[in-house]
């Protein structure tokens, strides 16, 4: 899977991350997931015709015990298996890694 990981993480910063992402995210159905939902505006054609069956979409995030990976798969909360379930697009990439550039600056973390 692709996969944006920051590892290295000390117990400190792990905590200011699972903090971050407690305020800002929608819980997952297990500690440490977090679901990033994407806007509207970043779907693909295809996701966008899909919607209604097969939406909303999301990209996780896990929080381990040093790092934080965000995963660059955009799920389907609807549907395990449609072709609508990918790897991100360019813009949807580059809305995670802006996301994970303003949680880092935020909560001060240098790994």
């Amino acid at each position: 899977m692709r996969q944006y990981l920051i590892d290295d993480l000390s117990p400190m910063e792990r905590d200011n991350i699972d903090s971050y992402l407690k305020r800002n995210l929608q819980p997952g159905p297990m500690i440490g997931i977090y679901w990033i939902v994407l806007p509207s505006a970043l779907l693909s054609e295809l996701q966008r015709a899909h919607v209604d069956i097969c939406g909303p979409y999301y990209c996780g995030v896990e929080v381990g015990k040093s790092s934080v990976c965000f995963e660059l798969l955009v799920r389907s909360q609807a549907n395990l298996h449609c072709d609508c379930i990918a790897h991100a697009t360019h813009g949807q990439r580059q809305f995670i890694l802006d996301l994970a550039d303003k949680m880092l600056a935020e909560e001060l973390i240098r790994s």
